[in-house]
């Protein structure tokens, strides 16, 4: 079995409660709350910017061109290809590139952010694939499951386009294959692979929830 399968074997229990989740279903069907998704409107605008920045700092330590070329390929794809879904969304809410670069990060997204730069800082290459894998793979599985669901076009249907396109199929695919190619490679850190994988997917599924419920600091309300 292929370590990025295993992985998403693991986390399989995750994976159902995104596909699950009320911000996953509602916004499939279009009834999603405009106030939520504002605010994954603005907190994954946060995210994406230290999502390129975990894939800057590994393509900065990878030890050969190819895969220094494919993390620094992926990074430049999030800023400029996915996040701008993020803008032009937000032009909708009449936000700016400055308004969402002024946003705070919510408590999920900053536990969330802090673990990937600090593993992509601190820990081999490896284990930060395991990291990154869960958002690229989670984002493509949901965006499928609903499309398979959504029953007709609305406001929300660019977001499903986006993560279903050519484009974010690729970029996933050269992720899974870097897992893949890690776990053939560094058997020896698979245990701790696993482990920031989960990590990593627990994250993904706190940000829907921090996202529905529009999460703000304790301390500010």
């Amino acid at each position: 079995m292929r370590l990025s399968d295993h992985l998403l074997e693991l986390g399989e229990p995750i994976w159902q409660r995104q596909l699950e989740h009320p911000f996953v279903v509602e916004l499939a069907e279009g009834t999603l709350d405009e106030a939520a998704f504002r605010t994954w409107v603005e907190q994954d605008y946060r995210y994406l910017l230290d999502y390129a920045r975990t894939f800057a700092i590994a393509g900065a330590t990878a030890r050969d061109e190819d895969t220094m070329t494919g993390l620094l390929d992926v990074a430049h794809t999030i800023l400029d290809f996915e996040m701008d879904l993020h803008r032009e969304f937000a032009a909708e809410y009449g936000l700016s590139v400055a308004d969402l670069e002024a946003v705070e990060q919510a408590p999920t997204c900053t536990a969330y952010t802090n673990f990937l730069v600090r593993t992509a800082y601190e820990r081999p290459l490896p284990v930060i694939a395991a990291a990154i894998y869960p958002c690229g793979k989670g984002y493509l599985d949901v965006a499928e499951h609903m499309a398979s669901i959504a029953d007709g076009e609305h406001r929300y249907t660019p977001w499903i386009e986006k993560y279903t396109s050519d484009e974010f199929h690729q970029a996933v695919a050269w992720m899974t294959d870097l897992v893949d190619d890690a776990g053939e490679r560094h058997a020896g850190y698979h245990d701790e692979m696993e482990r920031a994988f989960i990590r990593s997917a627990r994250l993904e599924l706190e940000f829907w929830e921090m996202c529905y419920t529009q999460e703000t600091w304790y301390a500010d309300r």
